[in-house]
């Protein structure tokens, strides 16, 4: 349980807050998240690591010298938006580029990527990295296509390490994927965290059993399994890790890996002691001797009951660099020379006020309109949040009904304040659809928010509408929906909801009756949400738990739906 917060909305934003007030001399807030309060040495890269709120001490809490630069922090469990990536990440650059690091998820993906490509079209060199260290997210030979778990402190550290010995952007990149390709990770749930404000947790694990196989959201594990001894647990875990040892080879890997038993948020430092006592001894019978290990908890999923495993299979490159200097501030070794002489930031980038384009009379009519139709948005995904939740939940992460209050709640205030600036309708779904993005984070908020800033796009600031102006914006929103998200029918997304709304809402317009063409194509909409129970899911986050997915329809089919007729009445 999640005892102690103030607005659910406004949790992660607060936690940054006492962070950098607790750790004046390591972090300073920034737009988007946090970056090292003292400067960064000229033409230094820059490690910008992030990813959504909940997994103290990651982010936030891994940047300092010999490590990150700066940390986008979203909201609990969700992606930073792509505007808090590129704030944070303008903030840290200094002339020596950007390595942009998260685990590899498909809302950090879309997120860190629409970022970069802000960053890059500036004259910023920016390279990605996706940590993917978790053994049951996809086969040995699709190794960078896992999802990343605890594996992020020890690549983010060893890439932090190697860029503080004065490595430029290439070397840094290299030796990040080295790090990456040579971490594996496997963990087990006794019991499911509880976002802030929520009645109950995400999951529950049966009684005498546990989760085999979690992800770090609060996804559940792949497969249930009776809870064995401390002894038994690690014996499943060093023997699943172990599967993928490499082979040893002169001057490669020698049989030295770093170790991390992570505790996930309930699961005490003894437990983990215990358990890391059967680790050591089954490393030392396989020839594996454990370098600088560390229990505790590192990568955490707010108060989830869990446990998990990582090894480093270690080179002299790799454990050079795994050793070295770091200071921040939940993550220390050694001494770090010159770091407290280095001066400490008086300015960071901040973005210029956007002025509102002048709009006609007609445009800020139209704008009114659309701006009730996204009161009408948060109205509806306040009403349905606990639901979407609970749906999510049972494959995914369980964060989507939040993701869906979050963002529509923002891009109704963006657009209320929109029309206070004299803003017309397409400056207003603009902005709207920022707003949407950054409130949310997640894919849904990535998705969403690009929908409304394509729907923008069909609309003038110097115009009215005609329905088959609406028609086009919601034509131009889903396919934004579709090119972006990359989804096809059949993968068990918003997509399965939207590619059919969107064939029949050609079929049923005639050029003038919008409400009644939206609202007939909502009803196939929902009979395709209802449908996706039965599809396996092959993308997102629920794609690691497929079969369990079977017989729960996607979430995130079932909130286009249920916004899609609530819009097709709300016209009528």
């Amino acid at each position: 349980m999640t005892y102690l917060f103030n607005d659910p909305a406004a949790f992660a934003a607060d936690a940054v807050q006492g962070l950098a007030l607790s750790h004046p001399d390591h972090v300073a807030v920034v737009h988007g998240g946090v970056v090292r309060a003292t400067e960064t040495p000229a033409g230094q890269p820059a490690l910008v690591i992030g990813g959504g709120s909940g997994h103290y001490p990651a982010f936030a809490g891994w940047v300092g010298p010999g490590m990150g630069h700066g940390a986008p922090c979203g909201n609990v469990f969700a992606s930073p938006s792509a505007s808090q990536v590129y704030s944070v990440a303008r903030s840290a650059e200094n002339g020596g580029g950007v390595i942009l690091g998260f685990g590899n998820y498909a809302g950090d993906v879309l997120h860190f990527g629409a970022a970069a490509e802000k960053l890059r079209a500036e004259g910023i060199d920016v390279r990605i990295i996706k940590v993917s260290d978790d053994i049951v997210s996809n086969t040995p030979e699709n190794h960078r296509d896992r999802r990343g778990i605890a594996g992020d402190l020890p690549v983010f550290k060893i890439a932090g390490a190697a860029i503080e010995a004065g490595a430029d952007l290439d070397e840094a990149e290299r030796l990040a994927w080295k790090a990456n390709d040579a971490t594996r990770s496997f963990g087990v749930a006794f019991d499911g965290p509880t976002l802030p404000g929520a009645a109950g947790a995400l999951f529950h694990v049966p009684e005498g059993q546990m989760g085999v196989g979690l992800g770090i959201h609060g996804e559940p594990g792949v497969r249930d399994e009776p809870i064995g001894t401390a002894d038994e647990i690690a014996a499943m875990l060093v023997e699943g890790v172990l599967a993928e040892q490499p082979e040893r080879a002169e001057g490669g890997y020698q049989g030295r890996a770093a170790v991390l038993v992570n505790g996930l948020g309930t699961v005490k430092y003894e437990e983990l002691f215990v358990v890391y006592a059967k680790v050591a001894a089954l490393l030392e019978d396989a020839g594996i001797t454990p370098v600088r290990p560390e229990v505790g908890e590192l990568v955490t999923s707010l108060d989830m009951a869990g446990l998990s495993l990582t090894l480093v299979f270690l080179d002299e490159e790799l454990e050079q660099h795994w050793l070295a200097p770091v200071d921040t501030p939940a993550f220390h070794r050694g001494a770090m020379t010159g770091a407290a002489e280095r001066p400490r930031r008086t300015a960071f980038w901040e973005a210029g006020a956007d002025e509102t384009p002048a709009a006609s009379s007609e445009s800020r009519e139209v704008a009114e309109q659309v701006a009730g139709v996204l009161d009408l948005f948060a109205g509806v995904c306040a009403r349905e949040e606990a639901e979407l939740g609970r749906i999510d939940a049972i494959a995914g992460d369980g964060d989507h009904g939040q993701g869906m209050a979050y963002g529509s709640k923002g891009a109704a205030a963006a657009a209320r304040q929109a029309l206070a600036d004299g803003a017309g309708a397409r400056t207003l779904l603009v902005r709207a659809g920022e707003a949407w993005s950054e409130s949310a984070g997640g894919t849904s908020g990535a998705l969403w928010g690009a929908a409304l800033i394509a729907a923008g796009a069909v609309y003038d600031d110097q115009a009215g509408a005609e329905p088959r102006t609406v028609v086009d914006a919601v034509d131009a929103g889903i396919d934004a929906i579709q090119r972006l998200g990359g989804a096809q029918v059949g993968d068990k997304t918003m997509v399965d909801a939207a590619a059919p709304f969107r064939e029949e809402l050609a079929k049923a317009f005639t050029g003038e009756n919008a409400a009644e063409a939206i609202l007939q194509a909502a009803d196939v909409a929902r009979e395709a949400a209802d449908a996706t129970a039965e599809i396996t899911a092959t993308l997102g986050r629920a794609r690691v738990l497929g079969e369990k997915s079977v017989g729960t329809p996607d979430p995130g089919a079932i909130s286009f739906s249920i916004l899609m007729r609530e819009l097709g009445q709300h016209l009528s």
